[in-house]
This record gives C-alpha cells, sequence and structure tokens, in this order.
C-alpha cells in the first residue's frame, strides 16, 4: 500500500466517524517557542491549552513534521529521519478512551478491502501507563487483546505532556511485532526493535505542575474535559505494511535513493559508507522540497539555518559517492514528483522550489571551494607549528561560518595526514547547543506571561474589531494588564495594555503594522495607544499610557485611531499587493512573496528570486504599477471559504496560517490575494508609486524598498533639485547628463591609468639595485628591504616578481619586500624553483612575517602575501624571515 493511500485511507476513516478533516499546517510553526513543527499535535495546542475554540468536537488530520536534534544520527541507523507524517485523531471533551482505542483497533485490523489497513491482531501489542486499569480492562474486555500482550511501563514510557504545566495524561501505545529476525521476543517492554511502535493514543486527564525531563512533575489534579491526542506514525506503518526493513526502503524515500544510486553509480547494500550517504541524501532532500515548499528560505540562523544546513549535508554526501556536478535538480524534482501524489501544493510550486534549491547548491560549492582555502591554511599552520592535530575550534569555525560537515573535515584533514580535536569541537558545538535550549526553556515560560490575556479572553470572549469600516467607535475597556498583570484599574503616568469588547484599531499582522491613537473614557481619562498587538488570538491589546486620569474595567469609553496614519499604512499595502503582482507577472511564479512590512507612506516586499532583478525589469514593474493607479480600479475585500479562495486563484503568503475562512482582496482585475490587511477603496488614493531599489536579503530572497502618495512624491522632488544641482555644474540638459557624466569619469580614469602607471615604473626603477644588493644567506640570495610607504598590494607584488627575475635561476632565491598602506604594513614574498627545492615556500615565509607584524596571510609555494597592525615591526619581520631562510636552507 503506498503512502498516499495510506493517507487517504486515514483521512476518510475518522471523517466517515465525524471528525472534520484539517489540512496539514505549514512546517513553520505558529508558536514562539518552536522553529519547525514537530508533532501532529502542534497546530491544536491552542485547543488544549484552552486559548482558542477548537473548530469542532471531533477533529483529524495528517499534519507534516520535521525534527532535527540528532541530525548526525540520520542515515547512520534506520530510525532516525529529519521529515516525518503524523496521522492524528483529536477529541475535544467529546469521545475518551473506549472510542479512541475502538477506532485504532477498528481501522488497523479491519481487511484492506474494507478501508482498513489488514493488520493480523495477534501481531499487535499494547502498552498502558502503570496505574490505567481502565485502558488495559477496555483493551482485553471490550477489545480482545490477550493479557499477555498488553505491558504496564511508567511515565518516562507512557506518560505525556508538553514539558511546561498544562494538560497532561497516560498513554496506550500500539506495537507490531516484526517476527523473530529482529530480536528476541518478550514484548514492547523487552525489545522495541523487533516490537516498533506504530500508534500512541494520549488520553488527557490530568493538569501537571512544574518540573524538568519526563517524569519530574506533580499532577495538580483532573481537566475541567477530557480530550484525546492520538499520532500514528506514517513511515512506520508504511514500512510494515510495503514489507520493508526501514523507512528509507519504503515508497517516498526509495525512489530518492534511486535517483542518488542513478547519479553516482553506487549501489545500495552493497557497502555500509555508501549506505549511510545514500540514506541521508533521501532523508534530507525530501526534508529540503517540504520546508521550501512551506515558505522556509536558507539562512544562517532559525529554520532557515535548519534547511541550509541539511541541504549541504546531503550535497556533501553526493560528493562523497563521486559525484562531481550539480545533482540537486534531479533529486528535488524526484521528491517532489513522489510527495506531490500527498501534497499538491509541491507541484504548483515547482519552479520556486527548484529556484531555491538551485541557488543554494550553487552558494554551498561555492562556500565550499573557499572553506578548503581557510581549510589549507588551517592545516599548514597546524603543521608548521609541529602539530599532528587540527584545532576544534578551526572545525568549528569550518562548520559554523562555511556550513562545513564535521565528517568533511575529518576527511580532508586526513587527507593531509592530521587529525581533528573532535573533542573540543563538539564541545563547542554542545555550547552552542546549550545556549540555544536555554533561550527556548526561557521562551517556554512564555505560555506563563500569556496567562493575563487569556485570563481576559475567557471572561470577555474575543475582541469586535470594527476597523474595516469605522475609524473610531464607542466600546467598553474589558482588561486592563499593567507590567503583564491583570488589574481593575490605571493611572495617569501608567504604562498599560488594554482590552476593549470592540474596537477600530487594527492589530499588527500580515505585514502591516499596528495602529495607534486614544482611548478616551467618558470620565474624561485618555490613554494615548502607541501600538496595538494580538498576544492570543481574538484578543486586541492597545498598549499605551494613561495621559489623564485614571482607567478602570467596565468604564464607558470611545476608541480613535489615528486616521492619517492609517490611510497611509492601508496605501502601503494596496502597494504592497500590487507590487506582488507585477513582479510575478515579470518574473513568473517564483517572485513568491517571502515577507513584507508596511509602514505609513513606505513598504517592503520580500520575494524569491535566485539573482538580481536587471534595473530594466524593475523600471517595467514600477511603470506597470502606476499605470494600475491611472486605471482608479476598485479594492474590494469578501470572505469565503479557503477552497474557495483558492479556486479563484488568491495568492495566499507562504508561511502564513489561514482558517477554514479567509478575506480575500481583489484590486479590479489585477490583483487577488488573501490578507486581513486594510486597504484603499481605490487605486487612484495611491497617487504614486515609486521603487527605490532591490537587494539581496538571503540566498534567493530579494527585498525590494519602496515609498507611496506624498513620501513617493517628496522623494522625487529632492531627486529634481539634485538633478537640477548637477545640471548647473556640468552645463547640460538632463537628457544629456549620463553621456557628460560619463565623459567626464572616463577622463578621470585614464589620468588615474597615467598616475598608475608613473607610481609603477618609479617602483620598478628600484628592481636592479635591490636584485644587485641581495644578502647570502647559507647559499640562498635574499632580498628584504621597505619600499615607499603607500605602494598598492599589486606594484609590490610586480616588484617582488621583478627582483626575483632578475637573480639567476640556478641560484636559490627569496625575496620579501614591504611597504605600509594606510598606516598598515603590507608584505610579499617570493621564491624561485631552486629555493622552493631546498623547502624555501613562499606561504611558510609570509605567514612568519605576518605574525610578527600583528596579522597573518597566506599563499602559494612561489608567491604570497600578508599583512598586519604594526608598521614598526616591519624589521622585526624581515629579521624573522632572515632566520627561517637560514633555518630552512
Amino acid at each position: 500500500m503506498e503512502s498516499a493511500e495510506i493517507r487517504r485511507r486515514w483521512l476518510s476513516f475518522f471523517e466517515e466517524r465525524g471528525h472534520k478533516v484539517v489540512p496539514s499546517a505549514s512546517l513553520i510553526a505558529d508558536d514562539p517557542t518552536l522553529l519547525l513543527v514537530p508533532a501532529g499535535m502542534v497546530p491544536f495546542k491552542p485547543y488544549f491549552l484552552g486559548e482558542t475554540k477548537p473548530p469542532a468536537p471531533r477533529v483529524t488530520s495528517v499534519q507534516k513534521c520535521v525534527r532535527t536534534p540528532d541530525i548526525e544520527e540520520v542515515g547512520k541507523t534506520t530510525r532516525h529521519g529529519t521529515f516525518f507524517q503524523m496521522c492524528g485523531n483529536f477529541s475535544f471533551g467529546d469521545y475518551f478512551k473506549e472510542g479512541a482505542i475502538k477506532y485504532a483497533w477498528e481501522l488497523l485490523t479491519s481487511p484492506q478491502d474494507k478501508g482498513g489497513y489488514g493488520l493480523e491482531p495477534e501481531k499487535l501489542w499494547i502498552t498502558v501507563y502503570l496505574d490505567d486499569d481502565e485502558a488495559e480492562r477496555i483493551w482485553h474486555e471490550v477489545v480482545g487483546v490477550p493479557k499477555e500482550r498488553i505491558q504496564r511501563l511508567g511515565k518516562k514510557d507512557n506518560f505525556w505532556s508538553m514539558g511546561v504545566p498544562g494538560p497532561c495524561g497516560p498513554c496506550s501505545e500500539i506495537n507490531y511485532d516484526r517476527g523473530p529476525e529482529f530480536g528476541e521476543e518478550g514484548g514492547p517492554a523487552v525489545n522495541d526493535e523487533r516490537y516498533v511502535e506504530i500508534w500512541n493514543l494520549v488520553f488527557m486527564q490530568y493538569e501537571r505542575g512544574p518540573g524538568t525531563g519526563k517524569d519530574d512533575f506533580e499532577i495538580l489534579g483532573d481537566l475541567p474535559s477530557q480530550n484525546i491526542d492520538t499520532g500514528l506514525g506514517l513511515e512506520r506503518l508504511a514500512m510494515i505494511l510495503q514489507g520493508v526493513q526501514n523507512m528509507y526502503e519504503t515508497d517516498t524515500l526509495r525512489v530518492v535513493m534511486d535517483k542518488a544510486t542513478e547519479l553516482t553509480g553506487v549501489r545500495y547494500g552493497a557497502d555500509q559508507g555508501t549506505d549511510v550517504s545514500l540514506r541521508v541524501v533521501a532523508d534530507h532532500m525530501r526534508t529540503s522540497a517540504m520546508l521550501i515548499g512551506d515558505g522556509v528560505t536558507p539562512g544562517n540562523e532559525g529554520r532557515g539555518y535548519v534547511l541550509r544546513r541539511i541541504m549541504r549535508r546531503a550535497i556533501r554526501n553526493m560528493r562523497l559517492m563521486g559525484a562531481t556536478g550539480p545533482v540537486v535538480q534531479d533529486l528535488i524534482n524526484v521528491v517532489i514528483e513522489t510527495m506531490g501524489l500527498q501534497y499538491p501544493e509541491l507541484i504548483t510550486d515547482r519552479k520556486r522550489i527548484e529556484t531555491v534549491a538551485l541557488a543554494e547548491e550553487a552558494a554551498f560549492l561555492k562556500a565550499l571551494k573557499g572553506g578548503t582555502n581557510i581549510l589549507d591554511t588551517a592545516v599548514t599552520e597546524t603543521k608548521a607549528a609541529g602539530g599532528t592535530v587540527l584545532a576544534g575550534d578551526k572545525a568549528f569555525l569550518l562548520h559554523d561560518t562555511w556550513g562545513f560537515p564535521i565528517d568533511l573535515t575529518l576527511e580532508m584533514a586526513a587527507e593531509q595526514g592530521l587529525k581533528v580535536d573532535e573533542d573540543g569541537f563538539r564541545r563547542l558545538m554542545k555550547e552552542q547547543r546549550d545556549r540555544a535550549k536555554a533561550d527556548a526553556q526561557a521562551k517556554k515560560t512564555g505560555h506563563a506571561d500569556m496567562s493575563g490575556y487569556r485570563e481576559i479572553a475567557d471572561e470577555a470572549g474575543a475582541t469586535d474589531f470594527i476597523g474595516y469600516t469605522s475609524t473610531e467607535g464607542e466600546s467598553k475597556v474589558v482588561g486592563i494588564l499593567v507590567n503583564g498583570v491583570p488589574s481593575p484599574a490605571a493611572v495617569e503616568g501608567d504604562e498599560v495594555e488594554i482590552v476593549l469588547d470592540r474596537t477600530p484599531f487594527y492589530a499588527e499582522g500580515g505585514g502591516q503594522i499596528g495602529d495607534t491613537g486614544k482611548i478616551k473614557l467618558h470620565s474624561g481619562a485618555v490613554v494615548e495607544v502607541r501600538d496595538c498587538q494580538k498576544p492570543v488570538p481574538g484578543v486586541y491589546v492597545h498598549k499605551g499610557v494613561v495621559q489623564v486620569g485614571e482607567v478602570t474595567v467596565g468604564a464607558p469609553a470611545q476608541a480613535i485611531i489615528d486616521g492619517s496614519r492609517r490611510r497611509a499604512i492601508a496605501r502601503a499595502h494596496s502597494a504592497t499587493h500590487l507590487t506582488h503582482q507585477a513582479l510575478r507577472d515579470a518574473l513568473g511564479p517564483q517572485a513568491a512573496q517571502a515577507g513584507s512590512e508596511n509602514q505609513p507612506g513606505r513598504f517592503r516586499f520580500d520575494f524569491g528570486s535566485p539573482s538580481a532583478v536587471p534595473t530594466a525589469v524593475m523600471t517595467d514593474v514600477e511603470q506597470k504599477i502606476n499605470e494600475v493607479l491611472s486605471r482608479e480600479l476598485d479594492v474590494q475585500a469578501e470572505v469565503m471559504s479557503i477552497d474557495e479562495a483558492k479556486k479563484q486563484g488568491a495568492i495566499a503568503e507562504f508561511g502564513e496560517k489561514y482558517g477554514e475562512r479567509v478575506r480575500v482582496v481583489t484590486i479590479g482585475d489585477f490583483s487577488k490575494e488573501l490578507c486581513g490587511g486594510t486597504h484603499v477603496g481605490n487605486t487612484a488614493q495611491l497617487g504614486l508609486v515609486k521603487l527605490l531599489g532591490e537587494s539581496s536579503i538571503g540566498s534567493g530572497v530579494r527585498r525590494i524598498e519602496a515609498l507611496v502618495g506624498v513620501d513617493a512624491y517628496s522623494f522625487l522632488a529632492r531627486e529634481h533639485t539634485v538633478v537640477a544641482q548637477i545640471q548647473e555644474l556640468v552645463k547640460g540638459r538632463p537628457e544629456e547628463l549620463p553621456e557628460k557624466i560619463s565623459t567626464m569619469l572616463g577622463k578621470l580614469k585614464d589620468a588615474e591609468k597615467e598616475i598608475e602607471k608613473f607610481r609603477a615604473e618609479k617602483v620598478l626603477q628600484a628592481a636592479a639595485g635591490l636584485a644587485q644588493g641581495a644578502a647570502d644567506v647559507r647559499g640562498v640570495a635574499l632580498v628584504t628591504g621597505q619600499v615607499p610607504d603607500g605602494t598598492g598590494a599589486d606594484d609590490l607584488r610586480k616588484l617582488v616578481l621583478d627582483v626575483r627575475g632578475r637573480i639567476p635561476g640556478d641560484r636559490p632565491a627569496v625575496v620579501a619586500l614591504f611597504t605600509t598602506v594606510n598606516g598598515k604594513p603590507l608584505t610579499v614574498i617570493a621564491t624561485n624553483e631552486a629555493a622552493r627545492e631546498r623547502g624555501l615556500k613562499a606561504g611558510d615565509l609570509v605567514r612568519t612575517a605576518a605574525k610578527t607584524l600583528g596579522g597573518g596571510g597566506g599563499g602559494k609555494p612561489d608567491v604570497a602575501q600578508g599583512g598586519g597592525q604594526n608598521p614598526a615591526a616591519i624589521g622585526e619581520a624581515m629579521a624573522a624571515v632572515e632566520r627561517l631562510v637560514g633555518e630552512t636552507a
């Protein structure tokens, strides 16, 4: 049974039994404590925590998940993987243990021709929590599982919590017996390799207190309602139903391995080392495609670094297996074709996914070259110092800065006869991970910080937003927080957070910043609102300061936004939509939105592109936008189902979380996007849009900055003034300025060349004298000296090579000249072939000189360059070079 069919059967089974099918959430976690979604229940966490109401009492989904804590183990074992799919069924106060257990047994054991998975009942073993007599009774008396196939395990194995105070409860796991070839019998309590867990049923019935670890916490009592959270690993079940040994041999991963073998010529199963590499490639390329599909782009921090790391690890393993050219496009295409059966959006977004992936491959191949130079320098320095072990901090630098996996550093160092201080490297890696874990743990306490907002939400309900049609309105104060703590009142001077029952203030979201304005109470009190946020779903929090009087909960008030500022933001937001569509028309679907920020009179727009957008294209895009403004198109917003929005071709932003009902903003016949922001009523209200330029903000991502309305006009007015001033200086009309300035720059460049030629000739005049004055150091002609300050690196290099060329080739020669440029010393050293035969290499000599100068350097054996910080040490550096020549020759 193919993975796509396993997924279809799951959703169909639970939908037929009254569950609402919820599509997989994005891998980009809608949770500040997580980078990526690591478990199937994560999108439902707000429902379990009571932060918001679930969409239905019964829900089912197949959630995309990514876990990366054991990334180095991927490929080495057949159980570790980064991407997986978690099939889940959830009950919010509806059915409980008996319902969950009966559903699980029915789906697993029903014959395949009746919609089940057809597993043999006698091969299924059950574990329950130590004291969960109820679960054991249901499994034995209701379902009919023999007692000898039901085992009790402790808190560490069969009790679940989120790791923070909140809902928790006992688990019951369903395990499949793969047979004696996988080890000794005795059930999952004895051998979890043979008895592999496929489905975990969590019975949320308690509330836990604070504590660390899986079992170091107190149970505080029962929850108000009992919930069900279950998870079945799709890949685990596929492994069983497809009759293969491990998840890498299942349909969605095996095809990627097959493509990798085709590209490299290696055969899976022939060698342990290449088997590991093939598994790494299959897992990491699938994860990469899924992450890019959900809007993640490679970067140096956060989820972008996760993507970069796994992509580079996959590319590196392809090269270890013999691949010499680009491989990513072929591998990504296989993933898209296979996973596209379950996630059609991968096929729709194929071009964008390919663009991002290929850009990262090109960047890594370039980094591989640069990192190799750094490694070569580190190896040379280590050998020069008599060492045999490359320092751990060097390996960490290569890993952290250049993206070198440690196995790559180990192999390349070994090729040059060195070991690597792996303990030092691991220590630095652990320190980095510990810092990240500490940050994550600190963020987890944010659940406690949300309690004040949740308390107000539970009492007063969601805020009614009236800001689409009104800029002010009557409301009531339903909550006040001072220093994050609910308070009945606040007085003049207090920094406060005010919650109203209804508000015209837009809360920051979707790239649009929050509104500002005032809240005026009927008592005469005034609150200046400086920002508006939504810390928990549905609750609008007005952040500001009490200017006059006292604010109390329950007081009637009038909420008034800064209308002029809102209109300027609305113009920017509408301009963002126009820019997005114009870019897609010019560059294709790959120019998908990757982020935005809309401020009064200006905006920035991030989009996918593998390279810079040509100036001519930017000009065309800007012209098209302004032509749309002149067409006076109406801007309309309509709320509809997400499916209807997709049918109408509405564009969604990657990484944004959308509900079942979405707001679609349509600009005439030009643009249609999912958007919750505020907009103008007609494009003519924008006046003017001026694109200031575009630049790179990461691999495959570009950013446009632009001005709108009066701000755009003011910019152009300033530009006009500057042009007028230049006209006065060069005595020409505006259309003549480019040619006149180009001519002037050409003449200036010619003059600089003449000056440079004169300087070089003057420097080279000293060559003959320097060669004639060569000292004899143990049979080596040594020329050292300091040339006039300001001599450039190129001129110094030419002089050194000229001097070397004047010394007879059969006589070993070393030329080491020094100068000072902008207050810093510079040296170039060259050796001839006769000198190199006696062990004198320019790179070694330069490093010795540069170290004396307080800097560093490197190069080839025949010529090398270095520099430092201390020009006063030039004489000492010359002496150091002479000593090394004497010791080596």
